[in-house]
Formats: C-alpha cells, structure tokens, sequence
C-alpha cells in the first residue's frame, strides 16, 4: 500500500482537505462559527496519528496475502483512519474538560483556547464556563463530523466490507465511552471496592478505555476493509489488544513519572487529577493501612505541589509499584508478538505491527 509510506501525510492530508470543505460549506454562518470550525480544525491537528496507522497497517497485513487483490480502494481506508482521528480528537476534547486540563500536547487545551478567546474579544459573562460549554460542543462537532468522513470513505468500499467496518466502529464508539464513564467513575467508586479488586479494575478500564479503542479496534477496521477472514481478524485482535494495553499503561508511567518536556503535560498530572490506575493500585497493595490512607488523601488534590509530587513519585517507586508495571508492559508485548507467529498475514506489515508495539510500549510522550 503505496500511502504507508507516510500514512501521517495521507491521513493529515484527507484531514485537512475535509475541513476545507467544511470551512466552504458553513461560510456563510458567520464569524463565530468560522471560528468553531477553526477550533475543530486545531483539534486534530498533530498528534502521532496511532489510530491512524494500525487502522492502515490492518488493511495492509490482510490485502498483501489476498488473493484476488482487495476491491476496496485505498481511498477509502485512508478516509476511515483519517475519521478515527477526528473522533480521537473529539474524545481528547471531552477529557481535557472532564480532567479540567489546561494543556494537551504543550499548548492550551481546547476549552483553554476557546476561553482565551471569549477574553480577547472583550465578550460579556463569564470566559471559563463559555469555554467549557463550548468545549462540549466541539467535541460534539468532532464525533459527527468523523461520522460524515467516515461515511463518504466507505461509500467506496464493498457493500459487505463497508457495513462490517461500520459495525467495527460502532463498538469502539460504544467501548471506549464506557471506558470513559469507568475511568472517572473509578475515582469515586473505588472506596467500596476491597482493595484486593482495585488492580483488576483499572485493568478493565484500561481495556475499555485505551486498548481496544487506540489499536485493537483500528487494526480490525482496516483490516475488515480488507476483506479478512475470521482467523486474520483473531490474529489481529490477539495482537492488538495487549498492544493497546501496553500502550496504556506507559501512558499510565508517563502520567506520573513523565517529563513535562516530553510529554506536554505537567509532571505527576495524574496524581493530581485522581486516575485510579494499575500503578496506583499495585502501589496501595504493598502500604500499611496508614500510609495507604494518607496517599488515598494526596491522589486528586489538584493543588499538590512539587514536592508532594516528588514524594508519591518515590513512595509508588519504592512499592515495587513501577517496577510491576514494567514488566507487565513487557509481558504485553511479548503476547502481542507471539500472536503474529503464524498468521496469514502480509510479512511487511508483520514488521511495521511489530515496529508500532514496540513504539508504544517504549514512547515518552
């Protein structure tokens, strides 16, 4: 698949060319929603386009061993990652106000801009809650316009191979919103749950939540655009699922321990805004009952400082806590490869799904 080349290029490319048009096609709505869509626009902006390319390496893995060649033009599967995108960047919107985040990828966050905004142009009433209502709403925006890129990509593709990624999508949609819910849920609800549960519990929303929505689901939209059979898409999806879990608890270390630098959030942002993870619940099992209550205290106070921050950074790493998680990274990886041994799937994708394991058990941002 020639676009593999640089699927950043083909994907940002069908991005930009699709809000172009929708910049053409609401021009006459006036200067505020120009600017909404600008702020659409910005949204997708950037990013590492992961999504993007497993949903393009899983059609490559199945249309380099399928014989006849595969109908579905490349097109369209550029359109289908491209629209994962745009409703990637609706569900970063959506959290940064959940998690009331200021930055995301080392500038303002969406809300953040679009009450700066409300500031500079002298608007009466109050600048945060405009930018958290407006906030929703473009994130709103973002899901229904992934919906019309991905309808016009799969206007291309085989009737049977268009509904069956469609039906694809449909999940990841439904997962990763409930994933979502269980996410902050699990801020609240974990003080009624035995602490012996709490590790298994932030797996499952790590599963919901990242794994199967940033490569599982991706990797088998692609892939089904392809045309795979039943034992390509169980290889796929053997493969995918501990990749995103790998995936997720790296950004679970790098929530905490990660380099503002880097990762363009502040240091320990996780610690502030209270993410239940497997980090934490590892950590709380090895505590005393005293310790385990004051870092129950210290994990969502949004006003920790540096210092407080450093100390739970040392206490988890102390716990043995960081180290578990490690080596639960590596044993991810380690499934995930052995589920392509095998396979019927093209061995130039195999290399790339392997070089984007590897990527994302190992990223720093």
């Amino acid at each position: 698949m020639a676009s593999l080349v640089d699927p950043v290029a083909a994907v940002s490319q069908q991005v930009e060319d699709f809000f172009t048009a929708q910049r053409e096609q609401t021009a006459g709505y006036g200067p505020e929603a120009a600017r909404m869509l600008d702020a659409a626009a910005a949204a997708v902006a950037g990013g590492k386009r992961l999504r993007a390319r497993f949903c393009l390496t899983g059609y490559q893995a199945v249309s380099e061993v399928s014989t006849p060649p595969v109908s579905t033009p490349e097109s369209a599967v550029i359109g289908a990652a491209a629209a994962l995108e745009v409703f990637h960047a609706a569900a970063l919107v959506h959290d940064d106000i959940i998690d009331n985040s200021d930055t995301r990828r080392g500038r303002p966050s969406a809300h953040r801009r679009i009450e700066n905004a409300h500031l500079d142009a002298g608007w009466r009433g109050d600048a945060a809650a405009f930018g958290r209502a407006a906030g929703i709403l473009l994130g709103d925006l973002l899901v229904a316009l992934s919906d019309d890129l991905l309808e016009t990509a799969l206007s291309t593709a085989p009737d049977t191979r268009a509904a069956a990624a469609r039906r694809q999508y449909a999940m990841m949609r439904r997962d990763v919103t409930i994933g979502q819910f269980l996410d902050i849920a699990e801020e609240s609800a974990h003080v009624t749950a035995p602490d012996t549960e709490h590790a298994e519990r932030a797996l499952r929303v790590a599963s919901l939540k990242s794994a199967r929505y940033s490569v599982e689901q991706p990797l088998l939209i692609g892939a089904r655009l392809a045309g795979a059979d039943q034992s390509q898409l169980r290889a796929l999806a053997e493969f995918g699922h501990p990749v995103g879990m790998a995936f997720q608890l790296r950004d679970d270390v790098l929530g905490v321990f990660g380099d503002e630098h880097e990762t363009g959030k502040p240091a320990g942002d996780d610690l502030r805004e209270g993410k239940r993870t497997v980090l934490i619940a590892y950590a709380r099992e090895a505590l005393s009952p005293g310790t385990r209550r004051l870092i129950d205290e210290l994990i969502g106070d949004v006003d920790l400082d540096a210092g407080q921050v450093a100390s739970l950074q040392r206490t988890i790493q102390d716990t043995g806590a960081l180290d578990r998680v490690e080596d639960l990274i590596a044993g991810y990886v380690r499934t995930a490869d052995r589920a392509l041994a095998g396979a019927r799937l093209g061995n130039a994708a195999v290399g790339h799904l392997r070089d984007l394991a590897r990527a994302a058990a190992q990223r720093t941002s």
